[in-house]
């Protein structure tokens, strides 16, 4: 007779789960343990928050629900923040959790766990009838695929325990969920934006990660011809464009000065398949003369405080932007497509500003040399933190090899994030851009890298400290003790962990590096010692006391 754990392994793996990461304890090992032997890869941690934040980022990078495993207690506390990192990123998972068991009259890790789960965004259902409990599981899949948000399923481990009273397994979502097939526009309002557009003069059309998934990018580029528009793309979806000469990169908290003066001239802005957010706003600075049209198939009215658009249209990203092109003149306006406007992007550093130099390598030159060293087809993962900035605008990128998930705003996620990006891509390494700050948060996870054969390259920027808190700091004129923390030797902390590691202070024997790496694969830690005065442009715009850098606007004069 089975075990309910059996048939609630037997229900996980009918949903097609590939790849589950987990850390086990008394709650949720016998579930995980027989999972494994039903073929799913069981990748196992060392910390709970890694196996969500990897489940995160794997989820992204093959378009299926997310999975992992935690035990009852401090097992989920430790969770909740991937949990609404999760929620903001829209991204569905389903975490399956111990709970503590029902029939014990005391038991040491027993805590109310839903609040806490619900509290983050997420959804939490409790498995506490046996014979609906694979039913529960099962419509946990559902609910996070349909609300593409966390789904934790709490089952108390004495009733896993029981004896399965019998009956057939659900069907999984897969079968039971309908096809949603891409929604047209309504004629009305591809009128209505087509008079819009046809009243503007210089155009920014952006592309967001609904533009990503609905395969809009080539219905994008040709609305931009036809309307003399530049493109962008919101952070999510950098890369989308990577190769067209006209793209201006990221629109928002990370846009390059170029960027940043152009979409200030800018008199509409076409934002397509994106959520029009406080960070690709900039709070409302970035486009301040514009008037805004979203096309996206579920329009929002209000979005993190602000009024999102000026004109909608409810429809798929790619089937809205076809629509409009087809029914805008067949002669393309010439807008602000020149030459000297492709040459000013395609000549122009993403950041202009100067800084003394102090010896240590600039951030920005590390990124350069890195985009030449590494291969064009090797998977990318951006951290978050001060440091961020400067790798999301690594030029030559595609979106589909680069993996960003920033909407909480934690870092720490970097190595999960590259951990869940390796389980998706086992045939490509996989590199990871991190801070030293970032790092240290799980640099236990190398010897998870290491036990699993991950192909893994970390590409740490040290400056010795939590590098946005020290220029903020340094801004309010208060000391930066409590921030800084000396360059902490981190190539000799992976050898440790049994990986390789190098510290480069010459970027000169990068290529070098890059490529030994590449014929001998496993993981390496290169840790570059930067500066810690060079301040990205989203800090100095915040806290413009903060850095000693001199600012370089670039002049519009004649791009147009």
């Amino acid at each position: 007779m089975s075990k309910v754990y059996e048939i609630l392994a037997r229900t996980f793996a009918n949903e097609g789960v590939g790849t589950c990461f987990a850390l086990l304890g008394d709650a949720n090992m016998n579930f995980a343990t027989v999972l494994a032997d039903l073929g799913p890869r069981l990748i196992y941690v060392r910390h709970e928050h890694c196996a969500v934040s990897a489940a995160m980022s794997h989820a992204r990078a093959t378009g299926h629900v997310g999975t992992a495993t935690v035990t009852c207690g401090p097992g989920l506390t430790q969770v909740l923040t991937a949990l609404p990192a999760a929620v903001r990123a829209g991204i569905p998972l389903v975490i399956f959790s111990g709970e503590a068991p029902l029939g014990a009259a005391w038991y040491n890790q027993e805590i109310d766990q839903a609040p806490l789960v619900t509290a983050t965004g997420a959804a939490y259902l409790r498995a506490h009838h046996v014979p609906r409990m694979a039913e529960t599981l099962r419509n946990a899949f559902v609910q996070a695929r349909e609300e593409r948000r966390p789904v934790v399923v709490g089952v108390p481990f004495d009733l896993q325990a029981q004896d399965w009273p019998g009956g057939d397994l659900p069907a999984p979502s897969r079968d039971i969920m309908p096809t949603l097939r891409p929604q047209p526009p309504h004629p009305d309002d591809v009128a209505e934006a087509a008079e819009l557009i046809r009243s503007a003069e210089r155009v920014i059309v952006m592309g967001g990660l609904g533009a990503v998934r609905a395969d809009a990018g080539a219905a994008l580029r040709a609305l931009a011809e036809r309307t003399g528009a530049l493109l962008a793309t919101t952070l999510p979806a950098r890369g989308l464009f990577h190769d067209d000469p006209f793209s201006l990169g990221i629109a928002g908290g990370f846009s390059t000065t170029l960027a940043r003066q152009v979409f200030g001239e800018a008199d509409l802005l076409i934002a397509v398949g994106a959520q029009l957010t406080q960070h690709n706003m900039d709070k409302g600075k970035l486009f301040p003369k514009a008037r805004i049209l979203q096309i996206d198939a579920a329009p929002r009215t209000l979005s993190q405080g602000h009024v999102t658009a000026d004109h909608q249209m409810r429809a798929d990203a790619r089937l809205g932007t076809e629509a409009v092109t087809a029914a805008l003149d067949a002669a393309p306006r010439p807008g602000w497509r020149t030459d000297a406007m492709a040459r000013a992007i395609a000549e122009t550093p993403f950041d202009t500003a100067d800084f003394p130099d102090d010896g240590a390598l600039d951030p920005r030159a590390v990124v350069g040399a890195l985009d030449a060293a590494l291969p064009r087809d090797w998977e990318m993962v951006n951290s978050s933190g001060h440091c961020s900035f400067y790798f999301a605008n690594m030029p030559g990128r595609p979106n589909e090899r680069f993996h960003t998930i920033r909407e909480f705003g934690a870092i720490g996620n970097g190595i999960s994030y590259a951990m869940g990006v390796a389980a998706a891509r086992p045939d490509r390494p996989v590199v990871l851009f991190d801070g030293d700050g970032s790092l240290m948060m799980h640099v236990q996870e190398l010897e998870t890298i290491r036990r699993h054969g991950l192909n893994i390259l970390i590409c740490a920027l040290n400056d010795g400290a939590y590098g946005s808190e020290i220029h903020k700091l340094r801004s309010e004129g208060l000391p930066d003790d409590g921030a800084v923390f000396g360059r902490t030797d981190l190539a000799a902390i992976a050898r440790g962990f049994g990986v390789g590691g190098e510290v480069i202070e010459d970027l000169s024997d990068l290529p070098r590096l890059v490529e030994t790496f590449a014929r001998s694969g496993g993981a390496a830690v290169f840790d570059f010692p930067v500066s810690d005065r060079v301040a990205s442009p989203v800090i100095r715009r915040a806290h413009p006391g903060g850095h000693s850098g001199t600012e370089r606007p670039v002049s519009l004069e004649g791009l147009w």
